[in-house]
């Protein structure tokens, strides 16, 4: 749940957690018997158990289609991931995938399960998973064969792998009768799923840098190139200065899309669909705002603490609460920029503008911040101690 010395830190991250550690036991036992819808939910949890939680917020009808659209995706994305298998093996796997091949046995013993799952959904559902993933497969080829150069390369292949989730998903949500697709919605559905990936890419640098048996790059030349020989040369402690400024350069660069994002978000008119959509957007202006500046990403693993994950998933219920959510973790990040870095300048422009939009919508007062509250006195501490303790007690009674 958290270590000890988190939980004194942060003791406002105690009742959260226990929501989240009993969300996430309800969905464990709320498996459905059929064979292959319990695959489908039992492989869920095991992918991504955050996005298992994630999904809960769907009604059952679209959130099994948007189970299933997860899981044919992380198919997909294990095959293009996978270095190990050559390209001339690869390249026809990604372009047949959306037929639902299953030739690939590594990538899923049972991804019939899978198969039988999709051909029960909804016409409209299954009509906008396959155009999706065939738009996929397509595009991440393209990636196998091609670098990521520039940086609309970099925003072409988000696209493909990430953009286009937005587009599907914009679509399944359409299909379920529940939302009404804006004039823009193609643009602001992509903007939203560019969001996500760039944060991702970012994140993942060591991981991706040190793949077995080939290096995954996907920081565009025309950013890392500015910086370094080689991209993995930013790894390396002597190239710290330059490592921090280039990873700098790149949060900038994904936070252009947050303004589509909110105005995404905006739009929702469904609540456990806004909920669904919400809560990654604002774990990733979070991590955003702990990777900045932080040179900590190019040793180990940067992420957000359990606790704050669990806040973000208790107390996102509006757009009052993404507005305060963006608004703190900007001013977050705005205090980490340091005025001698060469992008400083576009970096603290990208912040007011984020700044701005939330301040303008007059419900900053409305919500509680929770992005640096810390723990208030060793009396408060030793209370909640004491009460987690007692609840624990009664945990293991019932």
């Amino acid at each position: 749940m958290g270590s000890l010395g988190t939980l004194l830190r942060y003791p406002d991250d105690i009742y959260p957690l226990l929501k989240m550690k009993r969300a996430i036991e309800r969905a464990e036992k709320q498996i459905p018997p059929e064979p292959h819808w319990g695959f489908c939910y039992s492989m869920l949890h095991k992918v991504s158990r955050s996005f298992s939680l994630v999904i809960q917020q769907l009604r059952p009808e679209l959130r099994n289609a948007v189970c299933v659209f997860y899981l044919v995706l992380r198919a997909l994305d294990t095959v293009e991931d996978d270095t190990s298998i050559p390209t001339d093996e690869k390249l026809p796997v990604l372009f047949a995938f959306h037929r639902g091949t299953n030739e690939y046995k590594v990538l899923m013993d049972q991804f019939h399960h899978v198969s039988a799952a999709f051909l029960e959904l909804e016409k409209g559902y299954q009509e906008a998973i396959e155009e999706i993933t065939k738009r996929m497969g397509a595009g991440m080829a393209k990636f196998i064969c091609q670098e990521v150069e520039t940086v609309d390369d970099y925003d072409e292949y988000c696209h493909y792998v990430a953009g286009l989730v937005g587009l599907g998903l914009s679509k399944l949500f359409l299909a379920s009768g529940s939302e009404v697709l804006t004039p823009d919605w193609d643009h602001i559905s992509n903007s939203m799923g560019l969001f996500l990936q760039k944060t991702n890419i970012i994140r993942d640098y060591l991981e991706d840098i040190n793949e077995i048996p080939e290096s995954r790059m996907f920081w565009p030349r025309k950013i890392w190139g500015k910086y370094a020989d080689k991209l993995e040369d930013l790894k390396y402690e002597e190239n710290s200065t330059k490592a921090v400024n280039c990873l700098n350069e790149m949060v900038t660069n994904a936070l252009t899309h947050i303004e589509d994002c909110l105005k995404y978000m905006a739009a929702l008119r469904d609540p456990s669909i806004f909920r669904f959509c919400a809560i990654p957007q604002i774990m990733a202006i979070g991590t955003l705002a702990l990777c900045y500046n932080n040179v900590q990403l190019f040793r180990g693993v940067v992420k957000l603490r359990r606790g704050l994950t669990a806040k973000v998933i208790d107390r996102t219920k509006t757009m009052a609460d993404v507005y305060g959510a963006f608004y703190d973790f900007s001013c977050m990040l705005k205090t980490k920029v340091d005025k001698n870095d060469p992008n400083a300048s576009n970096t603290l422009n990208r912040l007011e503008a984020v700044q701005k939009v939330c301040k303008d919508t007059g419900v900053l007062h409305k919500r509680k911040s929770y992005v640096n509250d810390e723990g208030q006195s060793n009396v408060y501490i030793v209370m909640l101690v004491i009460l987690l303790a007692i609840v624990f007690a009664y945990l293991r009674a019932n």
